[in-house]
């Protein structure tokens, strides 16, 4: 029975109903800051009013983020960003219902800057608050009503990203299950380590896809692993490239630089051909048509064209709009949004998990 002595419970159940009653808003401010964005989105329940992010050059000096540099811009950030969601969004602090954040995984200092403002904002108004998994946000950005087609449950979702490649099989907002994924190193790490390796700058994610586009994607061939199952692993990618940069520099001097376009088509290719072949193993494997694309590695260009291909072979294909790819906090928003109306929520114990499980 309900009373007084229930808080918790009245209030979960009465934030279902707000979030039930289309008739009114339920606005939400959501917050991201999982590794060097920092990130605000506001939401009127599922639609997107409001996404802003800031990210922080000063990493691209050292070729891969640092952390303890993160989370002092994450300090400095937050409350402009915050800001000018909020005043994107044409709403006050205090119309919001709910606040979301990235509860993990991701960087510890970093987390835990998002973790604590948003606690610190959501008591200050006495509004619910709800911790997600960065991952399933990407998922979930499929979710969101931006005007796109959206996938149908259940689908399966091939997640890509800079710290995880993973092929999710989606039920519903709240139940996913992990099919495969990276048993070493991430397809976005891959690109990445081999663009240093190449000598372009960071994130090298993006040079390798611009410089493929005049390269020949079958000039290099790299071996692809032998691995049973959804599984991945991308280690010896790297490793291949970096004993063929070895030997053809000693061999003929400045190869790299002379064949970098081709490096990165033939690396790329490889790369792209081991995602689909596995999303297909999976959809072959469960019987599901419907196939999703979600993370930073989702706005590969190369990844974005082969994946819509499937669509000859009569499966339903949905693409992320760009600003749903990178690290965004708009689909932190629409995570928090389906665990509210599913009565979960986070309370003032709430920590930040870096290694946060699935």
């Amino acid at each position: 029975m309900l009373s007084k002595k229930n808080p918790v419970i009245l209030r979960t159940i009465l934030i279902a109903i707000e979030i039930m009653d289309f008739e009114r808003p339920f606005y939400i401010l959501a917050i991201e800051s999982s590794c060097d964005d920092t990130a605000a989105a506001v939401l009127d329940a599922d639609k997107l009013l409001a996404n802003e992010v800031a990210g922080q050059d000063i990493h691209q000096i050292w070729g891969g983020v640092v952390p303890e540099l993160a989370s002092r811009a994450h300090h400095q950030q937050i409350v402009p960003v915050v800001h000018a969601a909020l005043t994107k969004a044409k709403i006050s602090k205090e119309q919001l219902h709910a606040v979301a954040f990235t509860k993990g995984p991701g960087l510890p200092g970093s987390l835990l800057v998002g973790v604590s403002f948003a606690k610190a904002f959501a008591a200050s108004l006495n509004i619910p608050f709800v911790g997600v998994n960065h991952m399933q946000g990407h998922i979930l950005a499929h979710l969101i009503d931006s005007g796109n087609e959206r996938p149908e449950f259940p689908f399966l979702c091939l997640t890509v990203s800079g710290g995880h490649t993973q092929i999710v099989r989606v039920d519903s907002p709240v139940k996913m299950e992990i099919l495969g994924q990276t048993t070493d190193d991430a397809a976005g790490e891959a690109f990445d380590k081999t663009a240093k390796m190449l000598g372009l700058p960071y994130p090298g994610g993006p040079h390798i896809d611009r410089l493929a586009k005049t390269g020949n994607p079958h000039a290099f061939v790299f071996p692809e692993p032998k691995i049973e199952g959804c599984n991945f692993s991308f280690s010896g990618l790297k490793t291949s490239m970096l004993y063929l940069l070895q030997r053809e520099e000693k061999a003929r001097p400045g190869f790299t630089s002379a064949n970098q376009q081709h490096l990165a088509a033939s690396l790329q290719f490889t790369i792209v051909k081991i995602l689909i072949n596995k999303l297909l193993l999976a959809a072959k494997s469960t019987g599901i048509n419907q196939l999703a694309l979600a993370g930073g590695v989702s706005a590969n260009s190369e990844l974005r064209t082969e994946f819509s291909k499937l669509r000859e072979r009569g499966f339903k294909t949905f693409i992320p709009p760009f600003e749903f790819c990178t690290d965004n906090a708009a689909m932190i928003g629409i995570g928090g949004y389906f665990l509210l109306k599913n009565g979960i929520q986070s309370g003032l114990d709430t920590i930040a998990e870096p290694g946060m499980k699935f």
